[in-house]
């Protein structure tokens, strides 16, 4: 391939070019999901133009074309991650449930009561609680793989963790919150030493590391198309054909059967057995495209411009005196996970989304590894290939623009110097009312979230929590003789702070009935907020409303 044109990479993503709140938009969210090339998009336009029909099942040309497509993309797959056979690659929607079959059908099979499955102490959800439930279901033991001072699993405890007893070991390749590439090979090869079966989590590390599952000689390897500039509702489960054969069909339905009579069924033969219904054709057969341009540009591998922009950003990172990483180090790939001195981390994600900068905040679907490193989530920015030192220069002055807290100098209609129940909704409408930019709302927000009064320490309890907020959130109610409720709210966020104000002003010093009147729905619509809420924090209003009103009744 010839030198790396970044200006000609990045014009092969059309999202690229939009806007947000009228500035570029700055893309620091891969590892939630990559954007993708055109040859992706046209390549799924083109299935639905030209040869949409169902695959293997009807008997005419277009079902042909479609399941040669399909098909040719499993063997696509199979050679990407040099797989020996191709019924080896299952269709899944995703690593999710590609993780949920194997604990499902392969766990249910095996597993026994006193038998000990190994996960680590930076698996995401996905990775844990299909086992969990597998755990409670057979009476079998989870074990927890420690980590060292980098943040990888330390190779020197597997002894003491995989034992005789361990009948499973799964694994991230690559943590989605500490971006380091775990010692696998050493985990998979003491496995083995035990007769324990390998799960390996491959959602970060496959469009960054080369995979080859048979130099791993892992059992099963799993990973999503979606965060590898592929579709999304597309996953592959790679799993060692014997143990594929032996394992129990996962779902039931059309496709997976060879024949079906009220006497009995007979399932289908690999990787049939495993892909119940229709599945995400057109998805599916984009997928090879996606592989095609990795392999084109050779994304998994190391190249000079992934490798500068890493060094780069770290070292920008880094030179923040009020940056705090999670682990310390630079990572493997260019994923990086920090918190912000003295600033919440839902604060700064709204800050840099009104900047036109999307990154990731909160527990990162990690919660047991934000335990173990004592915080309640942290701001997360994984970059791609199509990013660049411009975009890496425009983040980093935007934090620093956070951390001088110019806010300081910019007042609000609303006179805010100690907020109390006087602040009514009347006030507020009118406010937002001449606040016509997403800019200047969240401008009033956050003002609004630094004139709520703290909840004592003692307040802020279970009892109070408010659960389904992204960030911590308290309620205390109160009610007089009259029946007239008081509430006196909390948030560590100081954007939720500004949004409990805007609740409180509506239903505070309210009976029960005026309360279960309101529509907090109409009135977020008439302040301009409802577009501009994310469903996590949209969804945290509904918990704190929900939340009163249930208390009231």
């Amino acid at each position: 391939m010839s030198a790396f044109d970044l200006k000609k990479f990045r014009s092969l993503f059309p999202l690229l070019e939009q806007k947000v709140f009228g500035k570029e938009i700055v893309y620091f969210d891969n590892g939630a999901t990559t954007q993708k090339p055109d040859c992706v998009i046209n390549k799924e336009k083109e299935y639905y133009e030209k040869y949409n029909a169902n695959v293997h099942r009807a008997a005419h040309q277009l079902s042909a074309n479609a399941t040669s497509a399909f098909e040719a993309s499993r063997i696509t797959v199979q050679k990407f991650i040099h797989a020996k056979f191709s019924h080896e690659v299952i269709w899944t929607k995703g690593t999710t449930e590609s993780i949920n079959l194997v604990a499902q059908s392969w766990g249910g099979d095996n597993l026994l009561a006193g038998d000990e499955i190994v996960l680590s102490r930076t698996e995401h959800h996905a990775n844990i609680v299909p086992w969990q439930i597998m755990a409670e279901r057979t009476g079998a033991v989870i074990k927890i793989l420690q980590l060292d001072e980098s943040g990888r699993i330390d190779g020197k405890l597997l002894d003491s963790i995989i034992t005789d007893k361990t009948k499973i070991v799964c694994c991230t390749h690559i943590s989605n919150v500490i971006g380091k590439i775990n010692p696998i090979e050493r985990i998979i090869k003491r496995a083995k030493l035990v007769g324990a079966k390998t799960l390996i989590d491959g959602a970060q590390a496959i469009s960054h590391v080369p995979v080859d599952v048979q130099q791993l000689d892992c059992d099963f390897y799993v990973f999503s198309a979606h965060k590898m500039y592929g579709p999304t509702g597309v996953g592959v489960l790679y799993g060692k054909t014997e143990l594929l054969e032996q394992m129990p069909v996962y779902q039931t339905g059309g496709e997976m059967i060879k024949k079906v009579s009220f006497s009995g069924t007979t399932f289908n033969k690999l990787p049939f057995k495993f892909e119940a219904g229709t599945p995400n054709i057109a998805g599916i057969i984009a997928f090879s495209s996606a592989i095609e341009f990795i392999n084109e540009y050779k994304i998994n591998q190391k190249f000079d411009h992934k490798n500068q922009l890493t060094d780069y950003c770290y070292e920008q990172l880094a030179s923040l005196k009020e940056i705090q990483f999670v682990v310390q180090g630079k990572p493997d790939i260019p994923l990086f996970s920090f918190l912000l001195n003295k600033h919440h981390h839902q604060d700064v994600s709204s800050s840099l989304d009104v900047s036109g900068i999307a990154v990731r905040v909160g527990h990162h679907c990690a919660m047991p590894l934000m335990e173990y490193l004592n915080i309640s989530g942290c701001i997360r920015i994984s970059l791609a290939p199509y990013n660049t030192f411009e975009e890496v220069d425009y983040f980093i002055n935007t934090l620093k623009h956070i951390l001088q807290n110019k806010d300081k100098q910019l007042s609000s209609s609303i006179d805010t110097k100690s907020y109390d129940s006087l602040v009514t909704s009347e006030e507020i409408l009118s406010t937002f009312s001449k606040a016509k930019s997403w800019d200047a709302k969240h401008r009033e927000i956050m003002l609004l979230g630094k004139t709520l009064k703290r909840m004592p320490k003692d307040l802020r309890s279970n009892e109070t929590l408010i659960l389904g907020c992204e960030s911590a959130a308290w309620l205390s109610i109160s009610k007089s003789p009259e029946g007239i409720f008081s509430f006196e709210a909390d948030s560590d966020a100081k954007i939720i702070r500004g949004l409990l104000v805007i609740v409180l002003a509506a239903l505070n010093n309210q009976t029960a009935e005026k309360i279960t009147q309101i529509n907090i729905d109409e009135y977020f619509l008439k302040l301009g907020l409802i577009q501009h809420l994310s469903p996590s924090r949209g969804n945290g209003l509904l918990a704190i409303v929900n939340k009163i009103r249930h208390s009231v009744l």
